[in-house]
């Protein structure tokens, strides 16, 4: 029988083994040199720009708007004011008249709480500017109740007899807006809700009053106890 001499690994020559198997040396020096490579873009990233653009130059402020005279009867007394063209009827009411019983509620029409009276049409005074008003008459909440006997209009009654109110941030608008609503019921404006626009109907029904209202939002839900307030002051003057 023929025997085949293998050779034992322990024969190997230890140089071979060095160049097939790197060393713990080299495998940690290539090692060291990736993790570098890679985070080099990162330390790039992270340091400031080398030249920054110059901050823009600084503006100086525009000088303020001219101002503008603007005469209004408010609640049967004259103002006078210097007014810039911007400055709404509502902002002219409450920071250069003082009478801060108009409310600002939402300064964008929707909420009713800055409803005054001009010239007997009911408005919403954020949504028009004061020059626009130029010598008309404005009647806020204030100017309901008579002055001189120091007694509480008609529809301020109903509404406390009507317990028509919770919180009162929206009561002068809705003040104002019902007292302008029975003027212009007796007058014969017709509403959305009237069945034939040709004639003023007989009386205010809760539905005419609603629909003549619904430009006042009354958050705390006091609706029932307004309608029946207004409905009270409009049999009696009917």
């Amino acid at each position: 029988m023929r025997h085949i001499n293998v050779p034992h690994n322990s024969d190997s020559d230890p140089e071979s083994d060095e160049t097939i198997k790197p060393s713990r040396r080299k495998f940690l020096q290539s090692a060291a040199a990736a993790v570098a490579v890679t985070a080099a873009p990162l330390a790039h990233a992270q340091q400031p720009a080398a030249t920054s653009a110059p901050p823009p130059p600084t503006t100086m402020p525009s000088a303020a708007a001219p101002l503008m005279p603007v005469k209004l009867t408010i609640n049967g007394h004259a103002y006078e004011m210097q007014l810039e063209a911007r400055t709404t009827l509502l902002d002219a009411l409450r920071e250069y008249a003082s009478l801060t019983g108009t409310k600002k509620g939402c300064d964008r029409g929707q909420c009713g709480a800055c409803t005054v009276i001009a010239n007997g049409r009911r408005i919403n005074s954020c949504l028009t500017l004061a020059v626009m008003h130029e010598g008309e008459s404005i009647i806020t909440v204030e100017g309901l109740a008579n002055a001189q006997t120091l007694t509480l209009s008609p529809i301020q009654k109903a509404f406390i007899d009507h317990d028509a109110f919770q919180c009162g941030f929206c009561t002068p608008g809705q003040l104002c807006s019902a007292t302008a609503l029975i003027d212009e019921f007796r007058a014969g404006d017709a509403s959305a809700a009237t069945a034939d626009v040709r004639f003023r109907p007989p009386q205010l029904s809760d539905d005419e009053i609603r629909e003549r209202m619904s430009g006042n939002i009354c958050r705390c839900g006091a609706y029932p106890n307004i309608v029946a307030a207004v409905k009270t002051v409009a049999i009696n003057k009917a």
